[in-house]
């Protein structure tokens, strides 16, 4: 058992851990923490995977992304193996492939996505954490993305998320001075929703997805897609704004304001 208390993964252990509760929470743990969590090639393409499998899953309400322990989300890749998956541009743009899937299944899980950060959040770490809705972090996390001091350019699609939370001049600085942030520099930038203490981050993500779960399930994966559309400025059909109204026709919306009139907590079935 490490310092933290969390076990390090073994050979025959999972790279990642996926647990469902009967409410419709998923948690997804990149489970390497004698490593911090550093993302391997197979850890990217397992993590895709197992996104990408919770997702047709039309009973998840939310989904949770951590680390494993709580010294770090993750650092980002593992540089370790980057002279034998990462050593030129062609071996590099089919690592980037399998990476940037594993961020974009996140990006597309069409239902909330939570991550729950403790400790460090660099690098690949940070673009996972991005790619996610919302951000609960520790007081004593740290975030950056220093790969200049590898020589190394972040791509399109990992530059993408980080612009769009934190604007383009601060993501430059970032980038440009390879600097680390803390826990309330990331919140006045808008790169985390919400900073508590550092023993506090689990109990307040539970909160949080229990909340989301609660609600009505089909409303929360609408408004993160019409949100997604809104942000990336697509030009809206009169398919898009007739299913605005679509919810109207759901069994949860009368499930809703038979329960607001009748003072009762509504239980949302997901039709």
């Amino acid at each position: 058992m490490s310092a933290d208390g969390s076990q390090p993964a073994t050979a025959t252990e999972p790279l990642i851990l996926v647990s469902t509760t009967p409410d419709g929470i998923a948690t997804v743990v990149l489970n390497r923490a004698d490593r911090l969590n550093a993302l391997s090639l197979p850890m990217w393409r397992a993590l895709g995977e197992a996104v990408r499998e919770l997702s047709a899953d039309s009973s998840l309400r939310c989904l949770v992304l951590r680390g494993a322990g709580t010294r770090a989300f993750s650092p980002g890749a593992d540089i370790a193996e980057f002279a034998s998956v990462r050593a030129d541009s062609e071996q590099a743009a089919r690592y980037g492939a399998i990476m940037h899937g594993a961020a974009q299944a996140l990006a597309a899980c069409p239902c909330p996505v939570i991550a729950q950060i403790h400790g460090l959040c660099i690098g690949g770490g940070l673009e996972l954490a991005a790619a996610a809705d919302l951000r609960v972090c520790g007081s004593g996390s740290r975030f950056g993305v220093p790969v200049k001091r590898l020589g190394l350019t972040m791509a399109y699609a990992e530059m993408k998320p980080l612009i769009d939370l934190v604007g383009y001049s601060a993501a430059l600085d970032i980038l440009f001075t390879g600097r680390l942030l803390d826990a309330d520099e990331a919140l006045r930038l808008g790169l985390v929703n919400h900073v508590v203490a550092d023993d506090a981050v689990a109990e307040t993500v539970a909160g949080v997805a229990a909340e989301i779960a609660a609600g009505a399930p089909l409303v929360a994966r609408w408004h993160k897609r019409f949100a997604r559309k809104l942000r990336d400025g697509e030009t809206l059909s009169d398919g898009d704004h007739a299913e605005s109204f679509a919810c109207f026709d759901t069994e949860d919306f009368k499930t809703g304001y038979r329960s607001f009139l009748a003072k009762q907590p509504p239980i949302f079935r997901g039709r």
